[in-house]
């Protein structure tokens, strides 16, 4: 598939725009609904957990199949506006979740929170749905197949950047709804910007560039899972191998490093120091992107594998905010940079025109099983600590620096996955020369 070496100022928006958007609405669902229901409707954490679990699968499963449906009919521009559009309404449906409404739907039940904490988790998965095809698997194609290898530093900077800022943005803009109780007003502003930005992704995206395969979906999505697909792109594996690796190592503490910081080392008053750590983290990484492209997917990968090394034993000895606060923006910045570089080799070597049906396997090693095997790691590394905390009124352990040890014993797996890389990379560039010059 031929690309043009520069990308217009539609493709800029594109990116800029979807890309945000759908870390702000992913975050609402990731930070905000659980706090929902714990205030509005149960505080018992095992529905709060179902939340989660099938929220997960759902999502993992909508990026394998929609992601294959759309490498079949060649659709990402109308998968991805109606996917935001739907995505919308289907958050601003949340605000019906309460029990005056279902306790007038099941007058007559006895399980009124119940029924209200099941609405509420199948609304969700609508949610992960529409979302998970709009975001999880068109959207990262879309990426893929818009992004020459002159930009793929610079867009996978900027993407990595997204999830950072979007947490700022929610705070900043939308806490004080929630923490007012404002749910309705919360959950409308978020639906109908996403929804619109939907319908103004029809006249701001450009056409598609991918072609409608020969082949069924289910075909599609076998390939990504077979000897042949691994074969034929030995690159693209072997940089899904680093980006699993490093997702698994910051899972190891980024579920816990709030309550950490509270809980551990008694630092209350941190909101302000950690937003000027995400957003100096933000630029390193957009920075880094541009490094990138000057010199090379890898090139920046000893550095900022050493620096990322140096945040996690930073976290593991200092105990003041001052110092506490260098660690995490050495730390959290190293990671992203590490995640930039794992994805713009990813998506530079994804096959052309199968770029939707390898969104689900992204999907699986990179996202859900890191943040299942991350946070397992973490908690049986301080299982053994005496100190406590109450969460949804239950008692639960208090991290422990051992945390960043073992985020730093899981890092070094990646050296693995590094070396392999230059050395294929280099073999492909080699083999292109060779055809090139026949």
């Amino acid at each position: 598939m031929e690309k043009s070496n520069k990308l217009g100022s539609r493709t800029w928006l594109s990116f800029i725009l979807f890309g945000l958007a759908g870390q702000v609405a992913w975050a609402i669902e990731n930070m905000y609904l659980n706090l929902f229901m714990y205030r509005t409707i149960t505080t018992d954490p095992f529905w709060i957990a179902l939340m989660v679990a099938s929220s997960a699968i759902v999502a993992t499963l909508t990026t394998l199949i929609m992601g294959a449906w759309s490498d079949k009919l060649g659709k990402r521009r109308i998968f991805l506006c109606a996917g935001y559009f739907l995505w919308g309404i289907s958050v601003i449906l949340f605000s019906t979740s309460n029990t005056s409404l279902v306790g007038k739907l099941f007058p007559h039940s006895a399980h009124i929170v119940e029924l209200t904490a099941i609405f509420l988790i199948l609304l969700d998965l609508i949610m992960t749905f529409f979302g998970s095809t709009a975001n999880d698997a068109v959207f990262n194609a879309y990426v893929v197949e818009m992004t020459t290898s002159d930009y793929r530093g610079k867009i996978e900077g900027l993407l990595s950047s997204f999830p950072l800022l979007a947490m700022l943005l929610v705070f900043g803009l939308l806490d004080p709804l929630a923490q007012g109780g404002k749910w309705s007003v919360f959950f409308l502003v978020v639906g109908v910007a996403t929804a619109l930005l939907g319908l103004l992704g029809f006249i701001i995206l450009p056409k598609d560039k991918t072609k409608p395969t020969t082949t069924g979906v289910w075909d599609n999505l076998r390939y990504a899972f077979s000897r042949e697909a691994f074969t034929e792109n030995p690159v693209f594996y072997r940089a899904l191998g680093l980006l699993f690796v490093v997702s698994v190592s910051m899972q190891v503490y980024m579920p816990y490093i709030i309550i950490y910081i509270q809980e551990y080392l008694g630092i209350s008053d941190y909101a302000i120091l950690l937003g000027i750590v995400l957003i100096a983290s933000s630029v390193v990484s957009i920075l880094a992107g541009r490094l990138i492209d000057k010199k090379g997917f890898l090139y920046p990968f000893p550095i900022f594998f050493t620096t990322a090394l140096l945040g996690l034993v930073g976290m593991f000895f200092f105990r003041s905010i001052v110092y506490v606060g260098i660690a995490v923006f050495v730390m959290l910045s190293s990671y992203l940079v590490l995640t930039t570089i794992a994805t713009a080799t990813l998506r530079e070597y994804t096959p052309d025109g199968k770029a939707g049906r390898f969104q689900g396997i992204r999907m699986i090693f990179c996202v859900m099983l890191p943040m299942i095997i991350g946070p397992f790691v973490g908690s049986a590394l301080y299982a053994q600590s005496d100190a406590v905390y109450l969460e949804l009124g239950s008692e639960k352990k208090v991290p422990t620096p051992s945390i960043y040890l073992g985020a730093a014993a899981v890092l070094l797996f990646t050296l693995f996955f590094y070396f392999s890389l230059k050395k294929k990379i280099a073999g492909s560039k080699l083999q292109k020369w060779e055809q090139t010059a026949e």
